[in-house]
């Protein structure tokens, strides 16, 4: 095979971690880090131009949905199932949690950063939730 036809990348590492950009898209894997612990997560966060894809390849991670608003409503803990999609929806305040040996897809806009993506601290009663 060609090398120009082809591109092949791998990423085993902790966390966030974009792995191709391409026009309006971008993929990444998500894998377990210390700062997604249950009792370390500390915030939620909404992408206000964009949905998020995503898939459990291997392991444990459980999405919290804080529903969408200028404030985090009732959170929901929905645990990911492997190899099905999960879409949070533009607007939606959500946070994850992974246990170790994790891996995540994560499809999104290429341009979701910190700038269109607001992020609120949670309060001691949704930590508590969390737990």
């Amino acid at each position: 095979m060609k090398p120009e036809f082809l591109e092949i990348k791998e990423y085993t590492g902790d966390g966030y971690k974009p792995i191709i950009d391409y026009e309006t898209w971008r993929v990444a894997i998500l894998r377990y880090c210390e700062e997604l612990e249950r009792p370390n997560i500390i915030s939620m966060q909404k992408h206000m131009e964009s949905d998020e894809v995503f898939v459990l390849l291997t392991g444990s991670c459980t999405l919290f949905i804080g529903g969408q608003g200028n404030r985090i409503d009732e959170i929901e803990a929905v645990p990911l199932t492997q190899m099905k999609k999960y879409k949070v929806k533009k607007g939606t305040w959500h946070t994850h949690t992974l246990e170790k040996n994790t891996t995540v897809l994560i499809v999104e806009n290429q341009n979701t950063c910190d700038d269109n993506s607001p992020v609120l601290p949670l309060t001691a009663e949704q930590k508590l939730k969390l737990l």
